[in-house]
């Protein structure tokens, strides 16, 4: 099963983000796990995460994540602003996933 993290600066609107990502899941019929946390505590996550997705509004620390953590074979995507602002947990789900 993937594991995906989400972080933001503070992990609030990505919390409205995983649940629909999670009623994308049901209606796609493919699990996965999804949390929503803060940058400030993800390295509690990291070793539980395949797809690390950033919030537009930490998109500047994309570089320095990549450099950390695709070595150890984590997934590093920005999350669309468009996507991210309408919600649509469907298509950053199947963007998560690769599908």
């Amino acid at each position: 099963m993937t594991k995906i993290t989400l972080i933001c600066a503070v992990g609030m609107s990505t919390s409205l983000l995983v649940d629909k990502m999670k009623s994308a899941m049901v209606k796609l019929g493919v699990e996965a796990e999804i949390r929503a946390i803060a940058e400030s505590k993800f390295k509690e996550y990291e070793k539980d995460t395949d797809v690390l997705l950033l919030g537009p509004q930490v998109s500047f620390m994309a570089k320095k994540f990549k450099e950390t953590y695709e070595p150890q074979g984590i997934k590093v995507a920005v999350i669309d602003s468009i996507d991210y602002g309408m919600m649509d947990g469907e298509k950053v789900l199947k963007m998560a996933l690769g599908i």
